[in-house]
């Protein structure tokens, strides 16, 4: 059986000395803005690794999560910030190469637990269907602090925006200067 996880440097000393294959993980069924119940550490025995990205089978049922049963196969990346590697979906996944995600500036967690157009939907419901989120402000699922989300689509500056307005947008909202 191949084991390069074992070696892998995000993971390496996480493992159980006796069980050479399982840590523990952050599961969760969303953030703060998608569900109500806190995320929760449960046992994983890992399964494979694709990149950065790892597989896993859940060995404990967590007390309140539907997302990640006991028996389930889940994925899961290593995070900035996170006492544990975290969760990770699919919809997650795909989009996050779209978006620069600023870490909390409270405990530096580095990811987020949702997809950000699942985040522009709950957080900005009257937007128009054909509007184009190039910037938004999420909470920490992890502390409740603040993560900014830059798409890495912004289009080019318009017809008479100036490069000054473009490096004023890239600011803290709360920087007037």
């Amino acid at each position: 059986m191949n084991s390069e996880w074992r070696e892998h440097p995000k993971l390496k000393g996480r493992f159980l000395p006796d069980h050479p294959d399982d840590l523990q993980v952050l599961v969760h069924d969303g953030g703060p803005r998608i569900s109500r119940n806190p995320a929760e550490a449960v046992w994983v025995s890992v399964t494979g690794v694709e990149g950065e990205v790892f597989r896993g089978r859940v060995l404990n049922q967590s007390h309140n999560l539907k997302s990640a049963r006991q028996g389930s196969e889940i994925q899961f990346i290593v995070a900035d910030g996170a006492e544990f590697p975290v969760m990770a979906t699919d919809k997650y996944l795909r989009e996050r190469g779209s978006w620069v995600i600023h870490p909390c500036g409270k405990c530096g967690f580095s990811d987020l637990f949702d997809a950000p157009s699942d985040l522009i939907r709950v957080v900005f419901p009257n937007q128009p269907a054909n509007a184009q989120m190039s910037m938004f402000t999420s909470f920490c699922p992890l502390c409740g602090g603040v993560q900014g989300v830059e798409s890495k689509d912004d289009p080019a500056p318009r017809d008479g925006e100036s490069a000054d307005l473009r490096q004023a947008a890239k600011r803290p909202w709360w920087r007037f200067w």
